[in-house]
């Protein structure tokens, strides 16, 4: 009786995959720092943003995944396919950049707070990191390293955990989450473009993508059952990979929120420091949660930034584009040399004068801007029956689909009239 229980579990537990590794990605170090000095800044006044924000990053990732599942190639392939080149290499520009600097970022936070955690040198972590992810993801066939990525998706529960060590007034939370309270001032409209650009971020859209082909690729369907079959698990897989993704950031504005902001700490410009300044104010046991969670989310966002850099890149210029080549065997050297030279591109910006993490703020409205035409190009994709055959997307998603593209470009405008 007891193998009855478990195996329908196990079964399901298989089925999530790229949503919901995509969805934990989504909260790496440089949306930690964003989040934080959310609810620093603001207090439980951008809690309704985590809720609102829900259903248009799951209907615009359904998208991008049905894209990649039902052709068989990835976002940029598609792109190369269906519109001019200086759309296909504008696209990828943008991607790579903004991808390299949030790997920057993202290695500077995970060395930072491990040197607060155990001393030492930031610097050599700081390279210690990006040398691991690169090699995890050059050398460890993709069916074992998907495994791995999806265990690191615990280390989120981290911020779930440091808020229920807090005492909260609960009424109070529901009701700034359920009645938005919109400030008309620059600032507020900064920090939703960057909160926005950090939920509905690009690299999302083009690694669920990729994932999804590759899943193609392991088992191809043989009838539009099996297709149907899959549409419905990429729909289930996202819907939870994204609840996951947004419960967690809720968290992370929830906590920071009723300590930092609070005791008057406003400025929070990185997810280290978030953590430090936590460990006077929650103890020592949040600033030991938030400082380890910071580590783990960063060896799960670092090779999915990577990656879908190195997706975009190969299938732009027609490479063999798959984790699953053998370096060995001289196989994708083209698609892992994109992913090694943005993992390296971030470790050195550590070293520059210009401090990258200092710039994740801005990295996160850079996201939020090139998000849009990105997301024009993937609705006009999904219901073009030449890229989608039988398989356009429905009415009632693609409604959704444009009403977060819509969203989206509303409150970059709004950025840009308030300025």
């Amino acid at each position: 009786m007891t193998h009855r229980h478990i195996s329908p579990l196990r079964s399901g537990l298989k089925q999530l995959g790229p949503g919901l590794i995509t969805g934990a990605a989504d909260d790496d170090p440089s949306g930690i720092a964003t989040y934080s000095q959310a609810g620093a800044q603001f207090g439980f006044s951008m809690l309704w943003s985590m809720l609102f924000t829900l259903p248009l990053m799951v209907a615009i990732q359904i998208v991008g995944a049905r894209i990649g599942y039902v052709t068989g190639r990835g976002l940029m392939a598609n792109v190369r396919e269906a519109y001019p080149r200086w759309v296909l290499y504008a696209t990828v520009t943008l991607l790579v950049l903004a991808n390299t600097l949030n790997i920057a970022a993202d290695l500077a936070a995970m060395a930072e707070a491990l040197r607060l955690l155990v001393g030492g040198s930031a610097h050599v972590y700081t390279v210690s990191f990006g040398m691991l992810c690169l090699l995890l993801q050059v050398f460890l066939p993709y069916s074992r390293y998907v495994r791995v990525l999806k265990w690191l998706t615990l280390a989120l529960l981290a911020y779930v955990a440091v808020a229920f060590s807090l005492r909260l007034n609960w009424q109070h939370v529901l009701h700034a989450t359920l009645l938005p309270q919109i400030s008309w001032s620059n600032d507020a409209w900064l920090m939703l473009v960057a909160l926005f650009g950090t939920t509905i971020s690009p690299y999302l859209f083009f690694w669920q993508a990729a994932q999804e082909m590759e899943n193609r690729r392991g088992g191809p369907p043989h009838s539009q059952a099996d297709v149907r079959h899959h549409l419905r698990r990429i729909k289930i897989d996202t819907v939870i990979g994204m609840a996951f993704s947004n419960l967690i950031a809720f968290f992370i504005i929830l906590s920071t929120a009723a300590t930092l902001h609070e005791a008057g700490v406003t400025d929070i410009q990185t997810s280290a420091q978030a953590a430090e300044a936590l460990r006077p104010i929650g103890g020592n046991l949040t600033f030991l949660l938030f400082s380890l969670g910071i580590i783990g989310t960063g060896m799960l966002a670092v090779p999915v930034l990577a990656g879908s850099a190195g997706y975009a890149v190969a299938e732009a210029f027609n490479w063999h584009a798959t984790l699953n080549a053998r370096v060995h065997k001289r196989e994708g050297w083209g698609f892992y040399s994109v992913i090694a030279i943005a993992t390296v591109g971030g470790v050195l910006l550590c070293f520059t004068p210009t401090d990258p993490v200092k710039e994740l703020f801005w990295a996160a409205v850079l996201n939020g801007v090139i998000a849009v035409p990105i997301m024009v190009v993937m609705m006009l994709l999904a219901g073009r029956k030449a890229t989608m055959g039988e398989h356009v997307i429905s009415r009632r998603l693609k409604a959704l689909g444009w009403l977060a593209t819509t969203v989206m470009a509303a409150v970059v405008l709004a950025m840009f009239v308030t300025w």
